[in-house]
């Protein structure tokens, strides 16, 4: 295997490119208008795909709104995420919080119907950290 990564369908391709770069920071490296691949400035093998829901590579019979999908994408600062995904108006599925398992996150939701889980990784609780896990 030398890579692998999420291809997202959209029925608005440039809105949902526009998310990505505007509030996660990633970089468009292809774009033909139906299809787009970003990838995370600082490490170019982190990518998503965006493909038109509608076009002729997307199976006639699963070009429907995304269900049950949830894109985690680790974050140095969630709380500077957070606050740029309130000020653009983004729906926040899940609020700002520490979990015990180790992280502190939200949960917004792309234009496409996908949830996007924001995480900053921060130490676990002790309950948790007595199972050998510092953070998930």
């Amino acid at each position: 295997m030398t890579n692998v990564f999420p291809a997202l369908c959209a029925d608005d391709v440039a809105a949902t490119r526009d998310f990505y770069v505007d509030l996660l920071g990633f970089d468009v490296i292809f774009d033909s208008g139906w299809y787009v691949q970003l990838a995370a400035p600082d490490d170019p093998t982190r990518q998503v795909g965006i493909v038109e829901r509608t076009h002729e590579t997307v199976p006639e019979g699963h070009r429907r709104p995304p269900a049950g999908v949830l894109v985690s994408v680790e974050v140095d600062d969630v709380d500077a995420v957070h606050r740029r995904a309130l000020e653009a108006g983004h729906p926040i599925l899940r609020s700002l919080r520490d979990e015990d398992f180790g992280q502190r996150h939200f949960i917004t939701r792309d234009p496409a119907g996908t949830m996007v889980d924001v995480i900053t990784p921060i130490e676990a609780s002790p309950e948790v950290q007595a199972f050998g896990v510092t953070q998930v």
